[in-house]
């Protein structure tokens, strides 16, 4: 149950950073895009550094404080740096053609799928 806390408590201020972050690309004039970019590429960082830390310290952080940073704060942040990690863990394990085929899947099926959803919701 503690772990739960720790991902829900996560979460919530992961969201919230992700909420500031794209008011403050709006407050400068730069295109929509830009906070969910901005938000993706940190995310992406702090997870591959706490990634590469967990494993060169194991014992550094208890198991609900891992799970409160990476389930809980960077899933609220971006779940791109989810991705973006399984993607790097499957090429560097040498899995070459099942980590292009995720990552070409991944943004093939989830842009068809937007756009399919997109499409359906005119239809209501």
């Amino acid at each position: 149950m503690t772990k739960l806390l720790y991902i829900f408590l996560g979460g919530g201020i992961g969201a919230c950073v992700r909420y500031g972050i794209s008011l403050s690309t709006l407050k400068i004039n730069k295109p929509m895009w830009v906070g969910t970019f901005t938000v993706n590429i940190i995310g992406c960082l702090l997870i591959g550094y706490l990634a590469g830390l967990v494993l060169a310290k194991p014992n550094l952080l208890s198991d609900n404080l891992k799970f409160g940073l990476t389930v809980g704060f960077l899933g609220g942040l971006t779940t791109f740096s989810t991705f973006s990690l399984e993607t790097l863990t499957l090429l560097k394990d040498g899995k070459l053609l099942v980590g292009i085929g995720y990552m070409l899947l991944s943004c093939v099926i989830g842009l068809s799928c937007a756009g399919l959803g997109y499409y359906l919701s005119s239809k209501m």
